[in-house]
């Protein structure tokens, strides 16, 4: 997944993300470091935020 590379091109947080999302910081964490799964409306959620596909975030696509 692609959501480290994407929010540190940003210069955002783990924990201004894991408050957009409603969750705590070590769980975005979990998720960016593939250690927990990504529920698909987070996936969802964060693909509206950053502007992309779910395709890109999951790795699927490069656009």
């Amino acid at each position: 997944m692609r959501l480290k590379e994407l929010r540190e091109d940003l210069d955002i947080k783990q924990k201004d993300i894991a408050e957009y999302l409603h969750i705590k910081q070590n769980t975005y964490s979990q998720y960016e470091n593939e250690q927990r799964q990504l529920p698909i409306d987070v996936l969802i959620k964060l693909a509206e935020y950053y502007k992309v596909s779910t395709d890109y975030i999951l790795g699927v696509s490069d656009k």
